[in-house]
């Protein structure tokens, strides 16, 4: 199972820590790779690329995620369905979805899950900290 992870509307003064967060959740949790829009964020990509891990900008994320045919996507987001229901469904690759600002909802309706780790507002690195711990079991 390949694991990728799109951060979508990166803002570089307002979302580097949480964004580097992000990353460092992905990874240390075995995503294999993380894809981020928004502003490009050359210090960002330095700081995760010291990590050996490999991060990606992306101008059109929603063109990305239509190339991604052969992954489940999955959009992290408090509107969702219970993570535990929806990962003993999970086979093969995904694509974790995880917003900045409001999120568009062009992508609720790409995902072909919109999940949620809890109904209270929370930080996205959490959020994917506790579907992927869940995932690996």
């Amino acid at each position: 199972m390949i694991i990728e992870v799109l951060r979508l509307s990166h803002r570089i003064r307002r979302d580097v820590r949480l964004s580097t967060h992000v990353a460092l959740t992905a990874r240390a949790f075995g995503a294999s790779k993380i894809y981020y829009s928004g502003q490009h964020d050359s210090s960002l990509e330095n700081s995760i690329n010291k990590l050996n891990f490999p991060i990606e900008y992306i101008k059109d994320p929603i063109k990305l995620i239509k190339e991604k045919e052969n992954f489940t996507i999955i959009h992290l987001t408090i509107k969702g369905e219970d993570y535990k229901k929806v990962i003993p469904k999970l086979k093969g690759d995904i694509l974790i979805i995880v917003g900045g600002e409001k999120v568009p909802v062009e992508y609720y309706k790409l995902a072909r899950y919109n999940v949620s780790v809890t109904k209270f507002p929370h930080s996205e690195a959490a959020a994917l900290a506790v579907f992927l711990e869940k995932l690996k079991q």
